[in-house]
């Protein structure tokens, strides 16, 4: 049994050369094939980790590993809606982690006053799809092949 405690955190600068190992294990999963806010780089990390502005950058860790990234933007464009996202490393999706790491991103958008949430899930992406849905996202339209959805935070 692994006991080591699961945690959502804010990025920081000493998370740099983690995030950029998680990147790299994304790259090697073909994460980046459905996920692809920006360059999945370490370079891209470092400038994540020493971003200062309104969209929020978090990381899933047990204490040592990095297990996910996630992130709520569109607030430094001037949107009132943000738009959420999410990765995970390969070996713990499946486990329920997403569902609780997605959790954690809505109520840190209700915490900074969204009325509701955007998605985008590539259309392929049915595993990622059925998850939203399950959490009350309700797709619409699609942008290229994406599926563009939209959850309400004040229910």
């Amino acid at each position: 049994m692994n006991d080591r405690v699961l945690e959502c955190r804010a990025i920081r600068p000493d998370l740099a050369e983690q995030l950029a190992q998680l990147f790299e294990r994304f790259r090697q999963t073909a994460t980046e094939e459905y996920f692809h806010p920006h360059p999945l780089t370490a370079e891209e990390a470092l400038k994540r980790v020493q971003y200062q502005g309104k969209d929020l950058y978090y990381v899933l860790t047990d204490g040592i590993t990095l297990l996910g990234y996630g992130m709520l933007r569109g607030w430094d464009e001037g949107y009132e809606t943000p738009s959420v996202g999410l990765a995970l490393d390969s070996s713990v999706r499946g486990h329920g982690y997403g569902r609780m790491f997605m959790q954690f991103l809505h109520a840190a958008a209700r915490r900074r006053g969204a009325g509701r949430i955007r998605l985008k899930a590539h259309r392929d992406n049915s595993q990622a799809i059925a998850l939203y849905t399950s959490l009350g996202y309700r797709f619409g339209h699609e942008e290229g092949d994406q599926r563009v959805g939209y959850l309400e935070l004040n229910r």
